[in-house]
C-alpha cells in the first residue's frame, strides 16, 4: 500500500492519520477537509466557544511531521475503484478512510436557522446571543440543552421547543429525562413540551398547533444525517451511514469508515451501533488503520459520552434499550444523583451519572468487564459502584 486518502479533516480523520503513522505505515498519506480549517475539536463548540471562552478548537497535532498532504476546501464527490472524485478532481488511493462525520438536520421555513456543527457556526451564533436576544431553540436534547446554556448565560430570553414529552427523551428515555424538566426553570428558560415546530420563519416560529413563538435567533438542534451522500451510486454499502464490521472494514477492499458516518457491528451489544460522540472519533481510528493495514483489530467500545449544561456535568455510559432502570440517589431532592440500567442477570448496561464522575469511571469498567452487580444495593448511593460487584 503506497497511498492512503483520509476523507474528512475531523478528529476522526487527524486520528487516523496518526494511528497509520504509529502502525508503521509509511507511504504517502493526503487529508482531504470541505472545510477551509485545519483539523479540530468538536465539542467545545458549544460549551468553551459559545460561552466566549476560546475562538480556536484546533487539535494538537503536527502535521508536517506525519508527513501529510493537506488539501482544504476539498469536497468528495464520488468513488471509484481505487478512486476518489473531489471538487478538485480525482484522486487514486490505495486505501481510503472515510471520515466525513454528518450534517445537521434543517426544518422547513423560510426563516433564517442557526445550527451547530462547525466553528464558524458557533462564532456566528455567538455574535447573536446578546442580552435581551429572544432566543428559540429546537430540540431539548444534549446540544439543544447546551445552546440553551449559553443563551441563558448570557442573558437571552430563551425558548425551547421540544416535541417529545420530556427533555432528552430519545438519549434516555422519558422517564429519566422527565428529571431534567426543572433545569430549564431553575436557569429561566421556558420549556415547551409535545410541541412540533410547523416551520421557522423570519420573525420566530409557528407550532404546528398555530402557536407563535417571536424570536430573533432560531437555533435548530434536532439532530444529525451521515454525510454519505457522496458515497450513493458507489459499491460502498449505506444504510444509516457507512455499514462496517466489527473491524471497521466497508464492502469494498481497502475502504474503511470511521465516527459519525460508521454504523458499526457491535460484539458487545450483539447490534449494529452508529454513535455521534467524539469518544467514538477518537476510539475507532486505531482499529481502522491496523485494519486498513492488514492487523486483526475489533472496535467494541462501550459507547461514552458527557455534556455540561445548566451548571452540571452530565455523563452517559453504554448501551441502555431492553434494559431495566434504577436510580441511585433522588433525582427530585439531590443534586447529584446517577441512573443504572441493569440486564436480565443484573449485569451493568449503562450509567448516567451527574456530578458523580466516580460512577461514570467504575460504571463504564464494569460495563466493559460485563460484571454482575447487585440489584439491590446498587441503589444507594453511599455504596459505590465497584462495590455492588457480585462475586
Amino acid at each position: 500500500m503506497d497511498h492512503v486518502v483520509v476523507v474528512g479533516a475531523g478528529l476522526a480523520g487527524i486520528r487516523s492519520i496518526e494511528a497509520l503513522r504509529a502502525h508503521g505505515f509509511a507511504g504517502r498519506i493526503t487529508l482531504i477537509g470541505e472545510e477551509p480549517h485545519r483539523p479540530y475539536d468538536r465539542p467545545p463548540l458549544s460549551k468553551a466557544v459559545l460561552l466566549g471562552e476560546t475562538d480556536s478548537t484546533v487539535v494538537d497535532s503536527d502535521l508536517d511531521a506525519l508527513n501529510v498532504r493537506l488539501l482544504l476546501g476539498t469536497a468528495a464527490k464520488g468513488l471509484g475503484t481505487g478512486v476518489l472524485e473531489t471538487t478538485e478532481g480525482e484522486l487514486a488511493y490505495d486505501g481510503l478512510v472515510i471520515a466525513t462525520g454528518a450534517t445537521p438536520i434543517r426544518l422547513r421555513g423560510e426563516g433564517r436557522q442557526h445550527v451547530l456543527r462547525t466553528i464558524d457556526d458557533a462564532i456566528e451564533l455567538r455574535a447573536r446571543l446578546v442580552s435581551g436576544a429572544r432566543v428559540a431553540v429546537i430540540g431539548a436534547g444534549w446540544i439543544g440543552a447546551e445552546v440553551a446554556t449559553a443563551a441563558a448565560r448570557a442573558g437571552c430570553a430563551v425558548t425551547v421547543v421540544e416535541a417529545g414529552e420530556t427533555p432528552l427523551a430519545a438519549a434516555l428515555g422519558t422517564t429519566v429525562g422527565a428529571y431534567t424538566t426543572g433545569w430549564y426553570g431553575e436557569a429561566g428558560i421556558e420549556l415547551r413540551l409535545g410541541a412540533m415546530v410547523g416551520s421557522v420563519d423570519p420573525d420566530g416560529l409557528t407550532l404546528m398547533s398555530g402557536a407563535r413563538i417571536p424570536a430573533d435567533v432560531v437555533v435548530t438542534g434536532v439532530g444529525v444525517r451521515p454525510a454519505v451522500e457522496w458515497l450513493k451510486g458507489s459499491a460502498v454499502e449505506l444504510d444509516d451511514g457507512v455499514l462496517v464490521d466489527e473491524h471497521l472494514r466497508t464492502s469494498v477492499p481497502g475502504v474503511v469508515a470511521v465516527g459519525d458516518c460508521a454504523n458499526w457491528w457491535s460484539r458487545r451489544f450483539g447490534r449494529r451501533l452508529r454513535v455521534e460522540h467524539w469518544d467514538n472519533a477518537l476510539g475507532a481510528p486505531d482499529t481502522a488503520a491496523a485494519t486498513l493495514l492488514g492487523e486483526d483489530a475489533v472496535y467494541d467500545p462501550v459507547p461514552y459520552f458527557w455534556s455540561e449544561q445548566f451548571g452540571r456535568m452530565v455523563q452517559f455510559a453504554g448501551y441502555r434499550e431492553g434494559a431495566r432502570l434504577v436510580l441511585r440517589g433522588s433525582p427530585r431532592e439531590d443534586r447529584k444523583w446517577a441512573a443504572c440500567w441493569l440486564t436480565e442477570d443484573d449485569r451493568l448496561a449503562a450509567v448516567l451519572t451527574v456530578d458523580r464522575p466516580r460512577d461514570l469511571v467504575q460504571g463504564r469498567r464494569l460495563i466493559e468487564a460485563g460484571k454482575r452487580v447487585n440489584a439491590t444495593r446498587i441503589v444507594d448511593p453511599a455504596a459505590t459502584l465497584r462495590d455492588c460487584v457480585l462475586a
